[in-house]
C-alpha cells in the first residue's frame, strides 16, 4: 500500500492558506495591497476584536465585474500576472493571486464589487466553498468583509493574540501602509473608536507629521540620492540626535514596507561618526530600484526581499545619507535653562536607605565596607579593589540595578514619587501606541504616569515619575508604553520598571566625581542580588587576587 496520497481538497486550502494568512494583520495587508494595486483614491479598514471577529476593507479603486469577482476566488486566479517573464518584474503590490483564496479558505468572506457598470456583484465564500453570487446596487470601487478568522481551524485560533494585541499588529501596518502612500486618505476603526485619520497629503512629511507628530518630524532632515537608476528619498535623523532605540527604522523598496539587515546595516553606516554615542538614527526611507533588480517573491508575507546587487544597495543607503546629512549642522539644540539647575529628587522608599540616589553620603554600619574605588575607566567603568581582587563596574548597569530596586519597593508600597510639570507635556501617540494606552492606564498609572486625552492622538503628560526632567519623562513614557505590549501581565510590570531604571540611570561614556562613584558602588554592594541589571547584562566582573599575583608571577603572602 502506498504511503504517500493526495490531501483532499478543503484540508489543501487550508494549508496553503497558513503560508499567506497567520493572523488578523495579515488579511488587512492583502486586502488594502488588493486596494493599492486598484489605484483607490482612499480607503477604509475596520475592526472588530482585533480583526478577529471582522475586518472590512473598503476602496473607491477599479472594482470588478461579474466574471471576475467570482474568478478572483479560486487558487491561482491573479489580473497581476500574465506569463512567467513577469516574476522577474513584480510591479505590484499584491501579485500573489492566491490571497483572496487563502483568506477564503479560512472564513467567512462576502465580497461587494463594482467597476462602474450597473449591476455590482456580491461573492459569498465560506471555508473555501462558494455560497452564491448575486446582482446588487454598488458604487465603484470594492469591499471585502472577512469575518470568524480561522472558526474552521479551532487549533489555530487558539494561538491568537488578545484583540487588543491583534489590534495594535494590524494598526503598525497599516501605519507602514499609509506612510509608504501619502497621496492616498486612510481610515482606520475599531468598532465605532477612530484609529486612524489621514487624508491624503502632498508628501512624506505632511504624512510623518499626521502619525508621529510635530516632535518626531522636527527631528528629521531630507534624504534624497540617485545613482544611474538608483533611487534613495526621505527622511532621517538630523545629526548629532537620534533616538535611544531603533523602533523608528522603516525602510520601502518601491513602495513596499520591507524588513531587510543589509539596510539597516546601510542605515548604521551612513550615520558612522555622526550621532551621540548610544543614539541610532531614525529613517524613513524608500527606494526605487528597477524591478528586474529587487526579488519580492522571498517570503509568503512579502515582507523580505533579495536584490541582485547587494553591494549596490547598499552603496545607495549609505552613500546617499552621508552626501544628504554630512555638512549640515551638528549642534544639539536644548531648551534654555531658567533659575538654579534643580536639586537632585528625593527617591524615599525605607528608613534604611538613603533618599536621593546621589545624595550626601550617610554613616554606614561598621561592619560594612565596600570596595575602595580607584578611579574610572573610559568614562563608562568604575574600578574598585577589595581583599579578593579588583571589581570592574558597568556604571549603567549598576546604576540601573539600584534604580530597579527602588523602584520595585516603592510601587509594592504604592509610593512611587512624582512631579507634575507647570505646563503639561504634549505628547503625539503613534495609532499602535494610543491603541495600549486605552487599555493601560492603570500600568501607566502604577508606574508613575498620569495623562489627559487632548484630543485626536495626542495627550498631555500630568504626573510622571520624580526622577525625571521633561524631555527624559517624555522618553520614558513613549518607552514604557511600548514595553506594554507583551501579554504577560506580571513579567510586563517587571519590564516597565526595568524600562524606567534604565531612562533615569547613568550613562555610558557620562564623567563622574569620586562622590558618586563612591556613592554608587556603595549601593550597588549593600544590594542581596546584583550580578546583574534587570535586563540581563552584568553589573560587574572581579579579577580575583589569586589571577593577578598569577598573572606577574608574584606569591601571596
Amino acid at each position: 500500500m502506498s504511503a504517500i496520497r493526495r490531501l483532499p481538497p478543503a484540508l489543501a486550502r487550508k494549508i496553503a492558506a497558513g503560508e499567506v494568512i497567520e493572523r488578523p494583520a495579515s488579511v488587512v495587508k492583502e486586502l488594502v495591497e488588493n486596494a493599492l494595486d486598484a489605484e483607490a483614491g482612499e480607503i477604509r479598514v475596520e475592526l472588530l476584536d482585533g480583526g478577529k471577529s471582522l475586518v472590512r476593507v473598503q476602496d473607491d479603486g477599479r472594482g470588478m465585474d461579474r466574471e471576475d469577482a467570482s474568478l478572483a476566488f479560486e487558487r491561482h486566479a491573479t489580473s497581476k500576472l500574465a506569463g512567467e517573464e513577469d516574476l522577474d518584474r513584480i510591479a505590484t503590490l499584491g501579485f500573489r493571486g492566491e490571497a483572496l483564496a487563502s483568506i477564503a479558505a479560512v472564513a467567512r468572506v462576502v465580497l461587494r464589487t463594482s467597476d462602474g457598470g450597473r449591476p455590482g456583484t456580491a461573492v459569498e465564500v465560506e471555508a473555501g466553498e462558494m455560497k452564491g453570487v448575486a446582482d446588487i446596487a454598488f458604487p465603484r470601487g470594492t469591499c471585502v468583509e472577512v469575518r470568524d478568522l480561522f472558526f474552521n481551524l479551532p487549533a489555530r485560533r487558539k494561538f491568537l493574540r488578545s484583540g487588543t494585541s491583534e489590534l495594535t499588529v494590524a494598526a503598525k501596518q497599516l501605519t507602514l501602509v499609509a506612510l509608504g502612500h501619502p497621496a492616498i486618505r486612510f481610515h482606520v476603526a475599531h468598532g465605532k473608536r477612530e484609529i486612524l485619520n489621514a487624508p491624503a497629503v502632498a508628501g512624506l512629511r505632511e504624512r510623518v507629521f499626521q502619525i508621529f507628530g510635530k516632535d518626531v518630524l522636527d527631528r528629521l532632515s531630507d534624504v534624497g540620492y540617485a545613482d544611474d537608476g538608483y533611487h534613495l528619498e526621505g527622511l532621517a535623523s538630523r545629526p548629532p540626535t537620534g533616538r535611544p532605540d531603533r523602533t523608528h527604522q522603516h525602510f520601502f523598496v518601491n513602495g513596499r514596507p520591507v524588513r531587510d539587515r543589509l539596510l539597516q546595516a546601510a542605515l548604521q553606516q551612513g550615520y558612522r561618526g555622526l550621532l551621540e554615542r548610544d543614539a541610532h538614527p531614525e529613517a524613513f526611507l524608500f527606494l526605487t530600484i528597477p524591478y528586474e533588480d529587487v526579488d519580492v517573491n522571498v517570503h509568503p508575507a512579502k515582507s523580505e526581499v533579495r536584490f541582485r546587487d547587494s553591494q549596490r544597495v547598499f552603496s545607495l543607503v549609505a552613500r546617499g545619507l552621508e552626501a544628504s546629512l554630512r555638512g549640515g549642522p551638528r549642534v544639539k539644540e536644548v531648551a534654555p535653562l531658567s533659575g538654579p539647575l534643580p536639586a537632585p529628587p528625593a527617591f524615599k522608599v525605607e528608613e534604611a536607605r538613603p533618599a536621593p540616589l546621589f545624595g550626601l553620603p550617610e554613616p554606614e554600619a561598621a561592619s560594612f565596607r565596600p570596595p575602595r574605588v580607584l578611579g574610572q575607566y573610559l568614562s563608562t567603568y568604575l574600578v574598585a579593589a577589595a581583599d579578593e581582587g579588583i571589581y570592574i563596574i558597568d556604571q549603567h548597569n549598576a546604576h540601573e540595578r539600584i534604580l530597579f530596586d527602588r523602584f520595585w519597593e516603592a510601587r509594592k508600597r504604592d509610593q512611587i514619587p512624582r512631579k507634575a510639570p507647570l505646563l503639561p507635556i504634549l505628547v503625539d501617540l503613534t495609532p499602535a501606541q494610543a491603541i495600549r494606552l486605552e487599555t493601560e492606564r492603570a500600568a501607566l498609572d502604577e508606574a508613575g504616569f498620569r495623562v489627559e486625552e487632548m484630543g485626536g492622538r495626542t495627550v498631555a503628560l500630568k504626573e510622571y515619575p520624580d526622577l525625571f526632567g521633561p524631555d527624559a519623562a517624555r522618553e520614558a513614557f513613549l518607552a514604557v508604553l511600548d514595553e506594554m505590549e507583551g501579554e504577560d501581565k506580571g513579567d510586563r510590570r517587571d519590564r516597565i520598571l526595568a524600562t524606567l531604571a534604565c531612562k533615569s540611570a547613568i550613562k555610558a561614556g557620562e564623567p563622574l566625581p569620586r562622590e558618586k562613584m563612591e556613592f554608587l558602588v556603595a549601593e550597588l554592594f549593600k544590594l542581596d542580588d546584583k550580578p546583574l541589571c534587570p535586563h540581563g547584562r552584568p553589573t560587574m566582573i572581579l579579577i580575583e587576587r589569586g589571577q593577578v599575583e598569577k598573572g606577574l608571577k608574584r606569591q601571596p603572602n
